[in-house]
């Protein structure tokens, strides 16, 4: 027996339809499927079919007949229950559960790394659907509101396989499914998403830049435009360039045949170590032979080719943490930066994630150690990575190239082809000399040839001799530099030995003008004939670096303080001045500088302001650990609100373990920061105790708006921890601090958070009068963001009191703002509340909707608060709406939130949430211990919920009745 509903109603019997009965009897039918193997009284199957004709109750009885007879030769039955009748039927006999059941098998598969047969499990899913779910049934004849309709599954069932398809590489299935639905829907965006992708892998790239069009078109019918995704496709389309940021191939590359074949032969193999590792001394070419190399392979990883400098072994430099690496590779793959993860393990998994199914290059530079390159190397046999470092790689992860010295004739070939060759013809042997010289190494050797062909009147005899006045020649090639930097002028010398002690990977211009205190014309010029000489290199535009190895060399002398200290002051300056302009409401907790730099750049925008920020990261945390006392923990202050806006809490954290800050204002700044840091991360007993060590070096400082933010911390710490008293008390003391230092901003904020607690003990008048003081402050100063965080928690106390319609429109101006600031976690919440909305208004097809669409906006993000929030209205939800087993998960899930945490009122919510539950699926004996925790909890919390549970409790009969 099998009963159709993906499409016109229908029931087979083996190869034979099933004659159904007139459409009243389908009516019938439809609701009992919906209701399957669970009672449904006569009345309620009146109420629902003739909602205005009660009388019709006498009909069911002779519809009920008519049904067992159609299937009394069938596995499928009506029982007869005293509270009503039962269709009987294996779940697998109705399609709405197996193609359910099929979706989570291919999860299932997923999971265990079982590709094939997810894509197998999911078109077997697909393939069930004939149509619109009861395409021929009048849906409010069958319970309206009340009945989910499946067709969003379906659309992420078929978007869910395409994608799968694409990275199995049969586009062709992928295209041809894909189409179909574009001629259905031409305004689903990930259908065109998904098509284009189709198309381009296929070469039609004209046919994926008409499908963008297409949907540009349907789109705009509705005032939409096309997604990041969508556009960056087309311009993939026309421009039909992968993502690359390989440097250009090295000038002159020589020689090298062996160890290129070998990585070429590793790549082109199909054993299960995807990486080769080449490592060598400093300067011996291994940078120069993976560049070569890369461009070489670009034919076989025409998806992409990345490089990363991990700086491993790079002079004042910190080694790249696994977490920033993670962080370029995502987004030169094309990931936005704000769903770029927090945590290291996210990261991986979405780098993972955008590798698979393509053939992506990635080169990985001056490696530290295997540790810090393991998590880098691509999963899919597909991909290939480069690693160069100067220790050797381990057996498990790679091929390995050792690279040595240049064999004596490549050595010398490589100076022929950078040098005139009218100057060397003749005087091969004279050649062999100058490269044994230059201890066969590459750099060396390419510096010797710019010596040589800047100084167009010298003879090869002459730079021999140059040579040779550093004494004999040493093994490890240092020579050539040394010539080099001898036939520097005093000043060349002197910025040569400055940029030796570069705290940062490289400098723009502007930066390198402070340090050789210069002015910017008179710096370029220096840099230029550095850069001339091979001893400086051009990265970008007016941005430069020096090669590691003669770094160490211009090392060898002790840094000039001054100098390194107008540098720390055109940071520190700089960075102040692009805080102030990029989060103009930070500015009352902002430390004050005291140093000037005549360089200092300003800034007319927050976005000019931002850009720098995030240009000059790396530079900036570099000179955060290689500074003093007082620069680092203003630079680290100072930097925490970027990190803090694109949700990089533990790379902050990493940042600033190294500053040790001396006196109470550097450590009040440091750990106020710190808190939130781990607030935002759920630790929430750490985060306490760092604010109550920030909280006294405040008040001995006088600060009153430092202190008054510690209370804020203080209060949301206490809160999760369920000491609401204690919070309350802290956010009524910073209240009249933020008026003493006129800070509206975080007066809103406190506000807002007096509400929230006060909405939690059901003082809704109250909280609802502080939140809307709260927006109307917001509003008026125009923080959009704590705007945003406002609007969702006024609607949800409208929500508390009753008024549904009002509060929608709350949620969705919070949600308008969170996209166009590009807050997913504020756009997920206010999704979450709007989904709450819809299901205390019975709207529950609307609620799922939009508990999807907040999972979506979730994806990524590792804030512990919103995933306990998004578990608990969603297993509401699914209570309503009479799933009790997917409820049941769901709040056990949030328990497990909510205890790993420590917050006890999401705890709260999980336990009567599985009480609840648990007495409606007749498990009492389980469901006692959950009633008795949820009544400890909200008695703790001092909530009324306490005595609510007391009074619910006494009404059971059952065993959670029992005290």
């Amino acid at each position: 027996m099998e009963f159709r509903m993906l499409g016109p109603l229908e029931s087979w019997h083996g190869n034979a339809p099933v004659p159904l009965g007139d459409q009243q009897q389908r009516f019938i039918l439809v609701v009992l499927l919906l209701h399957a193997n669970k009672p449904v009284s006569p009345e309620r199957l009146t109420e629902i079919v003739w909602p205005d004709n009660p009388d019709r109750r006498s009909l069911v009885r002779s519809y009920i007949k008519r049904l067992r007879t159609a299937f009394e030769h069938t596995e499928a039955s009506i029982e007869t229950t005293a509270t009503g009748y039962v269709l009987r039927v294996d779940d697998d006999q109705i399609d709405t559960v197996r193609f359910d059941r099929l979706r989570e098998q291919a999860v299932k598969a997923l999971q265990d790394n079982d590709q094939r047969k997810a894509v197998d499990l999911l078109r077997a899913a697909v393939a069930l659907w004939r149509g619109r779910f009861l395409e021929d049934i009048d849906i409010d004849r069958v319970g309206g509101t009340e009945v989910i309709v499946p067709d969003e599954s379906y659309h992420d069932a078929l978007g869910d396989l395409a994608e799968l398809e694409l990275v199995s590489g049969d586009h062709r299935s992928a295209r041809d499914r894909m189409r179909r639905a574009v001629r259905t829907s031409p305004d689903h965006q990930k259908y065109a998403e998904l098509l284009m992708r189709a198309l381009i892998a296929g070469g039609d790239r004209a046919g994926a830049i008409r499908v963008f069009d297409t949907a540009v078109d349907a789109l705009a019918g509705l005032g939409v435009e096309p997604g990041t995704v969508l556009r960056n496709l087309a311009e993939r389309a026309r421009r039909g360039e992968p993502a690359s940021s390989l440097p250009s191939r090295p000038g002159g590359f020589t020689g090298r045949s062996g160890e290129l074949a070998k990585v070429e032969a590793a790549a082109a193999g199909s054993g299960e170590r995807r990486a080769v590792w080449i490592s060598g001394a400093p300067g011996v070419g291994k940078t120069g032979l993976a560049v070569e190399a890369a461009h070489r392979l670009r034919h076989r990883f025409q998806d992409g080719q990345l490089l990363v400098r991990l700086n491993g072994f790079t002079p004042n430099v910190a080694p790249m943490s696994v977490s920033d690496a993670l962080t370029q590779l995502l987004t030169e793959l094309g990931v936005p930066a704000e769903q770029i993860p927090d945590t290291v393990g996210r990261k991986a998994t979405l780098y993972q994630s955008q590798l698979y199914g393509t053939k992506t290059l990635v080169v990985l530079d001056n490696a530290a150690s295997p540790e810090q390159v393991r998590p880098l190397l691509p999963e899919t046999r597909e991909c290939f990575a480069v690693v160069t470092s100067r220790k050797m790689g381990e057996p498990d992860i790679s091929e390995h190239v050792r690279l040595g010295p240049l064999p004596p004739e490549d050595a010398s070939a490589l100076f022929r082809a950078l040098t005139d060759p009218f100057r060397v013809r003749g005087r091969s042997a004279d050649v062999a000399g100058l490269v044994k010289r230059c201890g066969y190494l590459p750099v060396s050797i390419k510096v010797a040839a710019a010596l040589l062909r800047r100084h167009d009147r010298w003879s090869l005899d002459h730079l021999l001799g140059r040579l040779d006045e550093n004494g004999p020649w040493r093994e490890d090639g240092a020579a050539a530099v040394h010539a080099s930097y001898r036939q520097l002028d005093d000043e060349l010398q002197q910025v040569f030995r400055l940029f030796g002690h570069l705290p940062g990977p490289d400098v723009d211009l502007v930066g390198a003008a402070a340090l050789v205190g210069r002015d910017v014309a008179g710096t370029r010029k220096l840099l230029d004939d550095l850069h001339e000489v091979c001893l400086l290199e051009e990265v970008a535009p007016d941005r430069y670096q020096m090669l590691d190895s003669i770094k160490e060399f211009a090392a060898l002398e002790p840094p000039r303080a001054d100098a390194v200290q107008r540098l720390l002051d055109f940071y520190l300056t700089t960075l102040a001045n692009a805080v102030n302009v990029a989060y103009p409401f930070d500015r009352t907790v902002l430390p004050s500088v005291d140093r000037e730099s005549p360089l200092a750049l300003q800034f007319s925008s927050e976005d000019e302001a931002m850009a720098w920020i995030t240009v000059e990261r790396d530079n900036l945390i570099a000179a955060i650990q290689h500074s003093g006392q007082d620069h680092a923990w203003r630079l680290a202050a100072l930097i925490w609100r970027h990190f803090n806006t694109t949700n990089r809490f533990e790379d902050w954290i990493h940042a600033v373990e190294a500053v040790h800050a001396d006196g109470d204002r550097g450590q009040a700044h440091v750990l106020l920061r710190l808190s939130i840091a781990n607030e935002r991360r759920g630790h929430h007993s750490e985060a306490l105790a760092l604010a109550e060590q920030a909280l006294p070096r405040w008040a001995r400082l006088d600060d009153v708006a430092g202190e008054a933010a510690t209370r804020c911390a203080l209060a949301i710490s206490s809160l999760q921890l369920g000491a609401h008293d204690v919070a309350m008390r802290h956010l009524e003391a910073a209240l009249p601090k933020y008026e003493l230092c006129q800070d509206l901003r975080g007066r809103a904020h406190a506000l807002s958070m007096q509400g929230y607690i006060n909405e939690q003990h059901q003082k809704y008048d109250l909280a609802l009068t502080q939140h809307d003081e709260s927006v109307r402050i917001l509003r008026k100063i125009g923080h959009q963001q704590g705007l945003a965080h406002a609007l969702n928690n006024l609607g949800a106390i409208r929500q508390h009191l009753g008024m549904i319609e009002e509060a929608i429109p709350d949620h969705f101006e919070a949600h308008e703002i969170a996209v166009e600031i590009g807050d997913d976690c504020v756009a997920a919440f206010a999704l979450t509340n709007i989904a709450d909305a819809h299901r205390l208004a019975g709207r529950l097809t609307e609620a799922l909707h939009h508990h999807d669409l907040a999972a979506k906006a979730a994806a990524g993000l590792t804030d512990p608060d919103l995933q306990a929030r998004l578990l608990r209205d969603r297993a509401a939800t699914m209570r309503d709406s009479g799933d009790l087993v997917a409820a049941l998960r769901l709040y056990q899930t949030l328990l497990d939130v909510a205890v790993g945490t420590g917050n006890r009122t999401n705890q709260s919510h999980g336990e009567i949430g599985l009480a609840r539950t648990l007495h409606a699926l007749d498990r009492h004996p389980e469901a006692v211990a959950h009633w008795d925790a949820a009544e400890t909890v909200f008695r703790d919390l001092d909530q009324p919920e306490a005595e609510e549970v007391r009074d619910e409790r006494a009404t059971l009969t059952c065993a959670c009745g029992q005290r």
